[in-house]
């Protein structure tokens, strides 16, 4: 069963607010959610179609009339060593403005979260095979970074 990782906050190097669930347990009480509200019920079915997923080759641009309207845009990973997703997440983020959720899909490692969080990232559908508490140590690997990125735009010697 994957495990889905929510993480709040960007501020470093305090610990980020993160909450960890069961995928297939948070689409269902996403659902069961917009059922226990009637009000929201034509709304509801919208917004499930509203989660735009993005693969490696796709070209963000091509979507960016459309970032006010999703819900969640969805970035697949289908290999560790496809590194695209990451470019995508920054454009989004950076030159399109998207401030919505962000979630990294497809084969997500813990070795691979805190760059992903650098670089706009904020949900992160992890592997079968991942322990979701040994991944959450993983925005801890590093005290301090020297880049300028999503989460931090100044690099660490416009800081001191």
């Amino acid at each position: 069963m994957a495990t889905l990782i929510r993480r709040g906050g960007s501020e470093r190097p305090q610990r980020p607010e993160v909450s960890i669930a069961d995928a297939a347990e948070t689409d269902a009480a996403e659902a069961s959610a917009r059922e226990a509200n009637p009000f929201e019920a034509d709304t509801a079915e919208t917004n499930a179609a509203e989660v735009l997923r993005l693969e490696p080759a796709d070209d963000p641009a091509k979507f960016a009339d459309r970032l006010g309207a999703v819900a969640r845009i969805e970035v697949n990973f289908p290999s560790l060593t496809d590194g695209r997703g990451y470019s995508i997440a920054r454009l989004l983020r950076e030159r399109h403005g998207y401030s919505g959720e962000l979630r990294a899909v497809g084969d997500v490692q813990r070795d691979q979260l805190f760059y992903l969080a650098r670089c706009g990232f904020d949900a992160f559908l992890l592997r079968k095979d991942e322990d979701a508490d040994d991944a959450l140590a993983a925005f801890n690997d590093f005290s301090e970074a020297y880049q300028a990125s999503v989460e931090r735009p100044q690099p660490l010697f416009r800081r001191r």
